[in-house]
């Protein structure tokens, strides 16, 4: 089966996660209840049917799916909460937005330094509302699906080359062929998107950002993959 296959070889089931970490899952929820832990990205249903010498027998289960950045994220989070600096005492679930926020920001400003432009954020009120709609997608579990690794290092890049991507072809209503300057910006963000993005289960790959801004890219404009 094409689509457990890719959730077994690119996701921690809820047991793998535990064990990996070894935290329990009633600190797992805890922590999701208190909006720091984000939440699976996929939730399997199996409705399984045996037949056997005994007879048939049928019964139903759920897996959770967890992105397997989301080992060190829990991991971080419990250190929080058992070992935490003399300096900040409290619930984790506090902790959580301003880490978030501080590495979200800290890539942001590493990306732009190597030359990737966010063309539509600077800093302030507008860049305080972006990333906390950023934490809202984060916690959903969104990103643990559409990232390789979940984690906010992973969440600012994929912002900041669709941003990219976004800002360079709407200019290119026409089609025109884009300028070497142009081409290069967007060999770039495509490039960094490629690194950062998820492969999507089997199902969800024609609809995905994947798909539309990396596939699509580079056959549109006729780009080279890094590497290539």
């Amino acid at each position: 089966m094409e689509l457990l296959d890719y959730l077994n070889r690119h996701f921690y089931t809820l047991q793998q996660l535990l064990e990996l970490t070894q935290v329990s899952e009633q600190a797992l929820r805890r922590y999701q209840n208190q909006d720091a832990m984000p939440l699976c990205s996929y939730r399997l249903r199996l409705d399984i049917g045996c037949d056997s010498f005994f007879g048939p027998h049928r019964e139903q289960d759920e897996i959770e799916y967890y992105a397997r950045g989301y080992a060190a994220w829990l991991a971080l989070l419990h250190s929080l909460e058992t070992h935490p600096p003399k300096a900040s005492r409290g619930a984790a679930g506090a902790k959580g937005y301003p880490i978030f926020y501080r590495r979200y920001l800290d890539a942001m400003e590493r990306l732009q330094a190597h030359g990737q432009l966010c063309h539509n954020l600077t800093s302030g009120p507008t860049l305080d509302a972006h990333i906390e709609r950023e934490w809202a997608h984060f916690l959903a579990g969104t990103y643990g699906l559409c990232t390789r690794s979940g984690l906010p290092e992973d969440i600012a890049a994929k912002e900041l080359a669709i941003s990219a991507i976004n800002a360079i072809t709407t200019a290119d209503e026409l089609d025109s062929e884009l300028d070497e300057q142009q081409r290069l910006k967007l060999t770039r963000a495509v490039n960094l998107l490629d690194e950062v993005s998820a492969g999507f289960a089997p199902h969800e790959r024609q609809r995905s950002s994947r798909h539309r801004l990396v596939d699509e890219m580079r056959r549109r404009y006729r780009l080279q993959a890094q590497g290539a």
